[in-house]
């Protein structure tokens, strides 16, 4: 691949998509004295906020992908449930990392899996499900409880339901689209923990990765980020090489996040890739010396990334818009920003919704037990309604 030609400061990095993750991202290219143009349908979205300019379309819209090209010097996207096709297109007007290939990859379950296999990669064991019938074999080879998945359009816990018992197969099967759509069944794994780490790599191959996240999900979102993992360090280290590994192999220009599955022999099962900042990764805003979003700004903008160094332990709590509702609508940061060592994160989303994420909390201390204190109670101080 040839390497990113460096940016000049002042050079605009196009992002599509217009959430959270976005607007993070613009946020880091502006201290870094690079512009951002964001394509989103959503006028006032989050990303839009802080950018230097929007293209209100849908990302289905080819003619929206060129003229984000056209005004971009390089583009990204904040997700991976976009179209691969305007993404390709627009890589015929300006660069686009990562590249259309690994979009393709990795918003697809199956290929995904296929990519990781060639790669040598532990997976959990899956089949692919065309039928009712595939089903069944799946429920004889691979055992119950069983998750069936759709391949594609599958975010926190969307697109998935677990299979416990035989007599569960056909309202399973109906529930994610009878056969309408694609779909693969894999083993449940009764795993000791799920982490997950974030690498980079440049067009010229220099890869760094983020100390690995030990995750938490509640209704199968991430609730929880806690690092260092509590792990040996033997097991950080090769999940850290197996992040590498796999960026390589993909050939990646960009982030790359991994979630991984630890057993209790701590053997390590890759479960999802995502080619884009991570939910998991906001911990490094406030508790690294580089931040996963200036590290992918560094590799758009052609300069040499950062070995992540975690100056303090670590802890990040979502919030989720149910702090808005118990509040009515108008949560009470005082008492949160109060307590030492929290840092207040607000997406500027106008609506807040149940399950939405809404904001998090990064909480730097001398111990994880320490910030993971903190970090519960200045959240459950944010539920509290005003007197």
């Amino acid at each position: 691949m040839k390497p990113v030609t460096a940016l000049k400061r002042g050079s605009t990095i196009g992002i599509i998509g217009g959430g959270q993750l976005g607007r993070m991202l613009a946020m880091a290219a502006r201290k870094m004295n690079y512009r951002t143009v964001i394509l989103d349908p959503e006028p006032n979205c989050p990303a839009g906020q802080v950018a230097d300019g929007q293209i209100a379309d849908a990302y289905s819209s080819s003619d929206a992908s060129l003229a984000l090209a056209r005004q971009s010097d390089v583009v990204t996207y904040e997700f991976e449930n976009v179209d691969a096709d305007s993404v390709e297109a627009a890589s015929g007007i300006t660069a686009v990392y990562p590249s259309a290939s690994v979009l393709r990859v990795t918003q697809h379950r199956l290929k995904e899996k296929a990519a990781l296999a060639d790669a040598k990669i532990l997976v959990t064991p899956f089949r692919a499900v065309k039928s009712i019938r595939d089903l069944q074999s799946a429920g004889v080879d691979i055992g119950y409880p069983m998750v069936l998945k759709t391949a594609t359009d599958g975010y926190d816990g969307k697109g998935q339901v677990i299979i416990r018992a035989p007599e569960d197969l056909a309202g399973s099967y109906e529930l994610l689209g009878g056969g309408g759509i694609e779909l693969l069944v894999e083993q449940y794994i009764p795993f000791l923990m799920e982490i997950s780490v974030i690498c980079a790599r440049t067009s010229t191959g220099q890869t760094a990765t983020f100390p690995p996240s030990e995750n938490i999900h509640v209704n199968h979102i991430l609730d929880t980020s806690i690092v260092p993992a509590r792990l040996s360090g033997e097991v950080i280290e090769n999940a850290r090489s197996l992040a590498v590994r796999i960026s390589e192999h993909l050939d990646v220009v960009g982030l790359i996040a991994v979630e991984m599955f630890i057993t209790e022999t701590g053997q390590i099962l890759v479960n999802e890739l995502a080619p884009r900042p991570h939910n998991s990764g906001h911990y490094t805003i406030d508790g690294c010396d580089v931040s996963q979003f200036e590290q992918l700004v560094r590799v758009l903008a052609g300069m040499p990334i950062a070995d992540p160094v975690l100056h303090s332990p670590s802890v990040m709590v979502n919030l989720l818009g149910e702090v808005w509702e118990e509040t009515d609508g108008d949560p009470d940061w005082a008492p949160v920003l109060a307590m030492s060592g929290v840092n207040l994160h607000l997406y500027g989303k106008a609506e807040a919704r149940i399950g939405r994420k809404m904001g998090h909390i990064n909480v730097v201390a001398d111990t994880v037990d320490e910030a993971l204190y903190i970090a519960n109670e200045a959240r459950n101080r944010a539920r509290r309604r005003k007197n």
